[in-house]
């Protein structure tokens, strides 16, 4: 009886973990550029030391890789909003000073004249540093990145390129979590101040639209109901378990 109540309880500690990761996809259903990760998964491990080779336990295995799939594109017609294409990345400031990346493209100019994103993280330009706006400028975005400024008073005037934004293909390497909620680089791949190296494919934005999050509020509902009925079940087996061993004590105690 023991072996089947420890099974129980081992189960419903694995879905306590699972529970969290849906938790936070729904939290970020609304939010821009948002991506999901935290998957988990059960992993048989050995029981070591003396008694039969047939004890296992499972173990919950954590994956925190970053799901890229797309997320559904709005039209806005704001000139700061821009979505990345493909498996392309944006280079930010992180809290630490590292380098870091995200999706999110609601972009706007501080008070201090740098260009954040919808978030407060800088926005980062190639070659290093942060994008630092002229005052009372009108800033867009060409295709490839390509940060320009603009006298709205002189529309005669040209638009003048200030910055390159900082953009990174990851089609071909995994991204992972920051405790921050932005990306970073494998350990394997990331360079010391967290840059990563350019894929083989070119990145593009298109200004005027934002990536939606690519969490699905009914999709996370459904694996809520499945993962309550689941719970419950485990509840009903050790209770089940308890009254047999309570019967079998009975019996022999009268035996």
């Amino acid at each position: 009886m023991d072996k089947l109540v420890f099974t129980a309880l081992n189960a419903i500690k694995a879905q306590a973990n699972e529970r969290q990761q849906i938790t936070n996809e729904l939290a970020n259903v609304s939010t821009v550029g948002f991506k999901n990760s935290y998957s988990t998964a059960l992993e048989s491990i050995r029981v070591g030391g003396s008694g039969f080779d047939s004890r296992f336990f499972s173990k919950v295995v954590e994956d925190d890789v970053i799901n890229m799939a797309p997320g559904a594109r709005m039209l806005t017609g704001r000139d700061l909003d821009l979505s990345l294409d493909r498996q392309g990345v944006l280079g930010v400031e992180a809290p630490n000073g590292d380098i870091a990346f995200t999706r999110r493209g609601d972009l706007r100019v501080s008070p201090g004249g740098l260009l954040v994103t919808g978030n407060d993280h800088p926005v980062l330009a190639e070659g290093g540093g942060t994008i630092v706006v002229p005052a009372g400028q009108k800033v867009t975005f060409g295709p490839d990145g390509t940060v320009f400024a603009q006298d709205p008073n002189l529309p005669e005037v040209p638009a003048q390129e200030i910055a390159q934004l900082l953009l990174r293909d990851v089609s071909q390497q995994k991204l992972y979590r920051r405790d921050d909620g932005l990306f970073a680089g494998a350990p394997d791949v990331a360079l010391p101040n967290g840059d990563i190296p350019p894929g083989p494919e070119p990145v593009t934005v298109s200004a005027g639209t934002l990536e939606g999050s690519n969490a699905s509020a009914m999709d996370a509902m459904v694996r809520m109901i499945d993962l309550s009925r689941s719970f419950e079940t485990n509840i009903r087996i050790m209770r089940e378990t308890k009254d047999i061993d309570q019967q079998g004590a009975s019996m022999m105690r009268l035996a």
